[in-house]
């Protein structure tokens, strides 16, 4: 047998057990989750015990290498894994996010090995639950003039200062938080239990209600010189740009997530609401909002597919393809949910129906790890760059 040949049965055996991983995780979503979601917005929060089944499953480190607990997806299958739990229910999906993607995988990229070896087991145990800690009261995408600040003492380096908008924040265990010292930025691994540290939950939210948002206070927190993340005075140039970068991906599937639920939520109740005597499916214009909606999907998962595939490669321009992805997902989002609201009419409005929830959340992707805004800035320039042909007139 040739190497090559070789090589595809080897990667057609890692990928069918990539597959059934999606496709018991699909099961789990079915049985655990998706009856449920209406329950964990009125009980502010996902259930601890729901958290304790998916760590028994491996679905906290479904991204993580095997030798510390974790499923070794590669990009393109975690994103498919994102998609499953994101279209039931934003609250799994986000503690995925948030757990697996902004702190598990940047802590296996900038941890050294004792911390990888202290914490990833943990995380992916479930043992610890993790929090990204970055915006602060008036602080959100200017994240580089963050006012969380550390000084020296002795072994350890004390933090004060607030943060704010922390899914996962009220219950996690564990934290990345960036601090600033003198105009430079550091990111340190801050257990709950150090002193000093007070979480409050936020309420009244529009979407996110069973995320556990909190505030976080610190008061002159006490953190090991062992838990710094990355180079000190570096935080923001390395932890956090990857950090983000990784949140940005799990969001572009979280955006294609709801949109294709949403898709599939409008053409099943077209099939069965009748106006005028005919199925709503046979108005040309509900048929239109389809068509749009189906496009629109297509388009967003060729755009993570593609992220997914440069990212697996770590090709230069993944980074940049994960952010046009994750720029138009959020878009594609919001409009499709739009519609299947228009198509539900009054019935929309309800939480007998999913779009209600679709809507709510589908904004939020527009502002969480960079708003629409700073994207198309990033991609401006993107633009600007490669896209110019000297000695063309204009």
């Amino acid at each position: 047998m040739g190497g090559a040949e070789q090589e595809g049965i080897l990667l057609e055996m890692g990928n069918a057990g990539q597959e059934a991983i999606i496709a018991e995780a699909e099961e789990f979503v079915k049985t655990e989750i998706r009856p449920y979601v209406n329950e964990f917005e009125e009980n502010k929060g996902i259930p601890l015990d729901l958290i304790n089944k998916m760590a028994e499953k491996g679905y906290l480190a479904a991204s993580f290498p095997e030798e510390y607990g974790g499923l070794d997806l590669d990009p393109i299958y975690y994103g498919q894994f994102t998609e499953v739990f994101g279209k039931a229910c934003v609250a799994t999906r986000s503690l995925l996010t948030v757990h697996t993607s902004l702190v598990g995988e940047t802590l296996l990229r900038f941890g050294t090995i004792e911390q990888k070896e202290k914490w990833l087991p943990q995380l992916a145990s479930g043992q610890q639950i993790a929090a990204f800690a970055l915006s602060e009261p008036d602080i959100g995408s200017d994240a580089k003039n963050v006012q969380t600040s550390w000084y020296e003492e002795d072994d350890c380096y004390v933090l004060n200062g607030t943060k704010k908008w922390i899914t996962f924040g009220h219950i996690a265990s564990m934290f990345i938080i960036v601090a600033i010292n003198n105009g430079k930025s550091t990111a340190f691994l801050v257990e709950r239990s150090s002193p000093g540290i007070e979480t409050y939950p936020i309420e009244g939210l529009m979407a996110g209600q069973a995320t556990y948002l909190a505030e976080i206070q610190l008061n002159h927190v006490k953190v090991p010189k062992e838990n710094v993340l990355g180079k000190l005075n570096f935080g923001f140039e390395y932890v956090v740009a990857t950090a983000l970068d990784q949140g940005r991906y799990s969001i572009a599937w979280a955006g294609l997530a709801i949109a294709q639920e949403a898709l599939e939520a409008m053409v099943s109740y077209s099939h069965k609401r009748t106006q005028f005597n005919q199925k709503l499916r046979n108005f040309q214009l509900i048929r239109g909002m389809i068509g749009d909606a189906v496009t629109k999907i297509h388009a967003a998962r060729a755009l993570c597919l593609k992220a997914g595939k440069l990212r697996k490669e770590k090709h230069p321009d993944a980074t940049m393809e994960t952010t046009i992805a994750k720029y138009f997902t959020s878009k594609v989002a919001v409009e499709v949910a739009n519609d299947a609201l228009q198509v539900h009419g009054g019935n929309g409005f309800t939480k007998d129906y999913p779009v209600e929830r679709l809507y709510r959340e589908a904004k939020v992707l527009e502002i969480i790890e960079g708003s629409s805004q700073m994207q198309q800035e990033i991609i401006s320039h993107y633009g600007l760059r490669n896209y110019y042909k000297r000695g063309k007139r204009s």
